[in-house]
């Protein structure tokens, strides 16, 4: 690299001699940052989502390439957060690709000693078969009078106070929607 090259790539130089005399365009950039392309360019799809940290409700643009998380940034187009995030929002891409991620459910079987490692799907499944086993066994469709009740006395719910107040009310309503009537939440004791 001659003299003269090396002076054309000095930054100052690029600055006093060329079209941008303030120094925040060309005259900044490296060879290195010009070849730079954002994360979000090779995205196949963009989905809408939201922030699942606090009840703000902060819009996120998730950009997905190859049914892979690439980035996940705020939405300009929110009338709440108009393109803000805070920076636990900011970094909620870790939450879908961390390594830290937990991908098996330890289960331990009734009266077992050792834990078993289960894939989700088959882990939601006996949730799901044990929720519905629960609600069936304790249904009462009417009481002694003849009233009409359709209730399940077999599941009940207490919600945390880390829960914020969108997936308590959701869990208010699931509940609600399987006949349950024991429905609580910490922050209400």
């Amino acid at each position: 690299m001659g003299v003269g090259d090396w002076l054309r790539s000095w930054p100052v130089y690029r600055q006093l001699t060329g079209a941008d005399p303030l120094g925040r365009g060309s005259a900044a950039q490296s060879a290195r940052s010009r070849s730079l392309v954002p994360r979000t360019a090779s995205a196949d799809r963009v989905v809408h989502s939201v922030c699942p940290y606090c009840a703000v409700g902060c819009a996120q643009n998730v950009y997905v390439k190859d049914e892979q998380v690439v980035q996940i940034e705020g939405n300009p187009d929110s009338p709440i957060s108009r393109g803000r995030l805070c920076p636990k929002g900011s970094a909620s891409k870790q939450l879908v690709t961390g390594p830290q991620r937990v991908q098996k459910v330890l289960y331990r079987a009734p009266y077992g000693t050792q834990w078993q490692e289960l894939d989700l799907p088959t882990a939601m499944d006996m949730v799901a078969e044990r929720v519905l086993d629960a609600r069936r066994k304790g249904w009462q469709d009417r009481d002694e009078h003849g009233n009409t009740l359709r209730r399940t006395m077999g599941l009940a719910s207490l919600g945390g106070a880390t829960l914020d107040n969108e997936e308590n009310f959701l869990i208010k309503k699931l509940f609600t929607a399987l006949g349950a009537i024991q429905i609580e939440n910490q922050a209400r004791i």
